[in-house]
C-alpha cells in the first residue's frame, strides 16, 4: 500500500527561502499549501512554475482568523514557518513590523496548532539570534545575544516555540540557516544588491571597508535540508544550519565584480549601520550527524549560477530598484 504523502503548510512560501523550498518539493509531489501575506518582499512569481500544484493564501501570520480559516481547510500534518521580516536595515528604522509578523505572528500559529493539532511545527529562524563571534563558532547551546531589532524578534520568537514545546507540549523544531543566497533573492541583500547596481551603472555600496565576515549557503541546499529535518529532526530541538564556508563582504563583492567583468573601482565604503556584527560562524555538527547530509554547492559555484540567473531575469531585478531606492533615501 502507498504511503500517503504529508500535507504541508507553507508559511512565508512567497519569499526567497519558502519559495525554494515550495519550487522543489511541489515538483516531487508533495501536497503543499502556501499562506503568505504579500509583503514587498512576498512574490507570486517565484510561485508561477508550480502554481498549478499548490493552494495559495493570502494572509497575515499575525491575522488569527485567516490563519485559523487556512487551517481548517488545509488540515495539515506539518506546518512550516518562513514568514517574517527579515532586513536588519529597516528593523532598525522601524521595528514595529517586526514585532508583529516576526513575535505576534509566530503567537498566532503556536495558537493554531494548538487549535487544530500538527506532526510537526518546523520553525526557520536565523544565525543572528546569537549576535557575532571574532573566533570560533555558535552551538544550539550558544546564549542568544541578537544584536539588531530584527535578530531580536527571531529570537523571541525561538524562546516562545521553546515554551509551547514545553509547556502544551505542541512538536515544534528550530532551524537557524546562514546567510542564503541564489536566485529570486530580493535586492535589499547584500549578493542581489550588487548585482543590481552593476546593472543600473551605480556604485555598489559596501559598509565601512567590508571587513564583516557571513557564512554563506546556496538557497537550495538550504531547502533540502529543510525538508530532512521535518522527518528526522528530534522534537523540541533546535538545529544550525550553515555550509562552513565563510567569507568577507568585501571578497564576495569582488567576486561578482569579476564574474561580470567590472572594475573594482565601482565599489563605495560608505558609513557603516549601526551595531553591524563583525562574523558569524555556525557549529553545523548537529545536523550533519543527525542527516547524514553535506551542503552540495560550492560557493564559487553557486555564486556563478546566481549571477547568471539575475542576468536572465534582470527585467525582474530592476523591477525592484525603485523600492531600494526609497530604502536607502
Amino acid at each position: 500500500m502507498r504511503r500517503r504523502l504529508p500535507k504541508i503548510l507553507i508559511t512565508g512560501g512567497a519569499g526567497f527561502i519558502g519559495s525554494a523550498f515550495t519550487r522543489l518539493y511541489a515538483s516531487y509531489g508533495f501536497k503543499l499549501a502556501v499562506l503568505d501575506k504579500l509583503t514587498y518582499a512576498g512574490d507570486l512569481s517565484r510561485l508561477r512554475d508550480v502554481k498549478s500544484k499548490i493552494k495559495f493564501y493570502r494572509a497575515d501570520i499575525a491575522d488569527q482568523e485567516k490563519v485559523e480559516e487556512a487551517f481548517k481547510q488545509v488540515r495539515p500534518d506539518i506546518l512550516l514557518n518562513f514568514a517574517a521580516e527579515s532586513h536588519v536595515d529597516r528593523s532598525i528604522k522601524d521595528p514595529s513590523p517586526f514585532l508583529k509578523t516576526n513575535i505576534l505572528g509566530v503567537e498566532v500559529l503556536l495558537g493554531a496548532v494548538k487549535k487544530f493539532p500538527v506532526d510537526k511545527f518546523v520553525h526557520i529562524s536565523t544565525d543572528e539570534v546569537y549576535g557575532d563571534i571574532e573566533k570560533g563558532s555558535f552551538t544550539e547551546s550558544s546564549p542568544l545575544k541578537p544584536s539588531s531589532p530584527y535578530a531580536a524578534s527571531k529570537a523571541a520568537a525561538d524562546l516562545f516555540i521553546n515554551s509551547y514545546s514545553r509547556t502544551h507540549g505542541v512538536s515544534t523544531t528550530v532551524i537557524r540557516p546562514s546567510n542564503n543566497y541564489g536566485p529570486w533573492q530580493y535586492p535589499e541583500k547584500l549578493i542581489p544588491l550588487t548585482i543590481l547596481k552593476i546593472l543600473q551603472g551605480k556604485k555598489v555600496p559596501v559598509y565601512a571597508k567590508g571587513e564583516n565576515i557571513r557564512e554563506w549557503l546556496y538557497v537550495e541546499d538550504c531547502a533540502e535540508a529543510i525538508f530532512a529535518l521535518i522527518g528526522q529532526g528530534r522534537r523540541g530541538e533546535v538545529y544550525n544550519l550553515g555550509s562552513s564556508r565563510e567569507i568577507r563582504n568585501i571578497e564576495v563583492v569582488r567576486m561578482i565584480l569579476g564574474i561580470m567583468g567590472v572594475s573594482p573601482k565601482r565599489i563605495e565604503f560608505v558609513k557603516d549601520r549601526p551595531g553591524h556584527d563583525i562574523r558569524y560562524r555556525l557549529n553545523s555538527a548537529k545536523l550533519y550527524k543527525a542527516l547524514g547530509w553535506r551542503p552540495r554547492v560550492k560557493f564559487e559555484d553557486g555564486l556563478k549560477m546566481t549571477v547568471w540567473w539575475y542576468l536572465e531575469h534582470k527585467d525582474w531585478l530592476l523591477s525592484k530598484a525603485a523600492e531600494i531606492e526609497k530604502l536607502y533615501e
